[in-house]
């Protein structure tokens, strides 16, 4: 087996025991980077010579007998909107094309602080604006199961570099199912957690209110190994949940006995795959044959969850992309008469067409005369949908979805249609605006492609969603990396 196939676990566990270095795992997966990311497009930054300066720092710890951390010699890839300091991050966007941080990210700080060896930014959505990946200003990322193929969207980038083999594990953001959207279309695990438990410190926020870092990873058990890297109170961030997080990694046994899973009629109706439903209801009664129960229960208000997602993140993305203005930092036009010909023509320039629209549609929610009709009646229906995911967990103790309702479509094959883009993301929008976890898993495959399998608990309570997430995996197996 190439150091590459082995997952996060593996390789730290050959580097605990002296049977690579941490210099030979960078290097081998620097070189699948060199090997396949031309094809694919996963990485807008490698970093490379800061990747092996940190792993051969991690090596003469390892000779000195020092504490070693629980990521200790494992690469990982970071989403291009999340901050490391002096380190290129665009958040694949014009006009940030030229932005070093002066500070790392929490999450940032916290990998290097378990030991992990940062190999590079991934390309994205440009502001996490998108489903596959192709809004980004620089390149487009291709599915690694299928080159003609997108990743999904906006964390497109990282869940290619999974699954490709160029990193066993990656960070994304998940807005409204950035990351478990592409999870479930490149064939891997993402995990979106609980808002609030893991900081968003030094994340470019795009939505402020439903932004979450979480993991991505090829097995379940080394996607609790960097959630538990990852998670924690932070004071720099006002949202961070002020609670203890038991660790989750290492408690994992597939354990579904007694487990009561909910199945929402609403996840399964029009607009959902016949193939995709029924790889996930097969998977469904996989479970309940290992001892899990299957409960029906309703969440009639997803059908308003599209609508009430994109007024929120559009109202908070008019407001927190204001401050790029050309004057700061990032892209300044050439051609302006005075300060606001040059905040128009930055922004002009700047900008892609998908930010403009969400840009324009925020302003628009939020403007007088508009504000009750639109920002007020979605903020009351998230209130709803809150309520009756409250609801059925009193019923459940997870509940089991699609994550998307089709597996990856073509390049190309939706850019002109932006509602049809929306609406892959009908599945997984009503999380982030309950604040929940959840996590998406492969389940089987449709024509050859990976089909999305999510799991959504209640808040805090990733434990749960996780161990039944590990019994799927023995049900239905591990993804390798994609053939290249």
């Amino acid at each position: 087996m190439e150091l590459y196939e082995n997952t996060a676990s593996g390789l730290h566990r050959l580097f605990i025991e002296k049977k690579a270095s941490a210099v030979e795992i960078a290097e081998a997966h620097l070189a699948r980077i060199e090997a396949v990311d031309g094809r694919v497009g996963a990485f807008l930054t490698v970093t490379k010579e800061e990747a092996l300066a940190q792993a051969a720092a991690l090596d003469e710890k390892r000779t000195a007998g020092e504490p070693l951390g629980a990521l200790a010699g494992v690469p990982v890839a970071v989403k291009d909107n999340i901050c490391t300091k002096d380190v290129r991050t665009t958040c694949a966007s014009k006009i940030l094309y030229n932005f070093k941080p002066p500070y790392n990210a929490t999450v940032a700080d916290k990998l290097r602080q378990a030991g992990a060896v940062t190999v590079g930014k991934t390309n994205m959505d440009e502001f996490a604006m998108g489903s596959s990946c192709e809004t980004s200003h620089f390149q487009k990322t291709h599915n690694p199961r299928d080159l003609e193929r997108v990743p999904g969207g906006s964390s497109g980038g990282s869940a290619a570099a999974v699954a490709a083999g160029e990193a066993p594990l990656a960070l994304g953001s998940d807005t409204g199912g950035s990351i478990r959207q592409p999870a479930a279309l490149c064939g891997v695990v993402g995990l979106k957690p609980t808002y609030g438990a893991v900081s968003r410190y030094g994340l470019v926020a795009f939505a402020s209110s439903l932004d979450q870092i979480g993991p991505f990873a090829r097995t379940v058990d080394d996607a609790a190994l960097l959630f538990d890297a990852i998670k924690g109170r932070d004071t720099r961030d006002a949202t961070s949940a002020h609670r203890e997080q038991p660790p989750v990694a290492g408690t994992l046994d597939g354990n579904v006995k007694g487990l009561r899973i909910g199945i929402p009629q609403a996840y399964y109706g029009e607009g959902v795959d016949d193939a995709v439903k029924a790889k996930v209801l097969d998977t469904a009664r996989a479970l309940e044959r290992a001892g899990a129960k299957l409960v029906d229960v309703s969440l009639s208000s997803t059908k308003y969850a599209l609508p009430t997602y994109y007024i929120l993140a559009c109202a908070e993305a008019s407001s927190n992309l204001a401050r790029f203005d050309g004057v700061k930092y990032g892209y300044r036009t050439e051609h302006y008469d005075d300060l606001l010909s040059l905040y128009e023509n930055s922004r002009s320039e700047g900008f892609g067409d998908e930010v403009k629209r969400r840009i324009m549609l925020g302003t628009f929610v939020l403007s007088s005369g508009y504000y009750d009709a639109y920002y007020h009646k979605a903020k009351l229906t998230q209130n709803l949908i809150r309520g009756e995911y409250d609801a059925a967990f009193r019923d459940c103790d997870a509940v089991l979805t699609p994550t998307s309702p089709v597996t990856a479509f073509k390049i190309g094959e939706r850019t002109a249609d932006p509602l049809q883009m929306y609406a892959a993301d009908i599945c997984t929008v009503p999380i982030n605006i309950a604040g929940l976890p959840a996590v998406s898993l492969p389940c089987g495959e449709v024509d050859s492609l990976p089909v999305g399998l999510q799991l959504i608990g209640r808040k805090f309570e990733e434990r749960i969603i996780l161990n039944a997430a590990k019994a799927v995996e023995q049900i239905c197996g591990v993804c390798a990396p994609a053939a290249l």
